[in-house]
């Protein structure tokens, strides 16, 4: 099983704090170009890499106006944090 051949990567980090994703990742978690990746850190500071699904933007504006309850200031500082996800 592809799973169980791969161990750890690695890649550089370019001037432009960029890296390449490893082969044998971009295959396990089938990346293609044009694809999106989250980045989670945990407290220990452990990278969780996963692959993110495209998101309906017409289903998020129509989503956006029902949640108008929840945009006053004190919610904005509560939740500021996940803009970072």
């Amino acid at each position: 099983m592809l799973w169980e051949r791969v161990s750890m990567s690695s890649s550089k980090i370019t001037s432009k704090y960029q890296a390449t994703i490893p082969k044998e990742v971009r295959k396990l978690l089938d990346l293609h170009p044009g694809d999106s990746i989250t980045f989670h850190v945990t407290k220990e500071g452990t990278v969780i890499l996963k692959r993110t699904q495209p998101l309906d933007k017409e289903y998020l504006r129509a989503l956006d106006t029902t949640l108008s309850e929840w945009q006053s200031e004190s919610d904005e500082e509560a939740y500021e944090h996940l803009q970072d996800f």
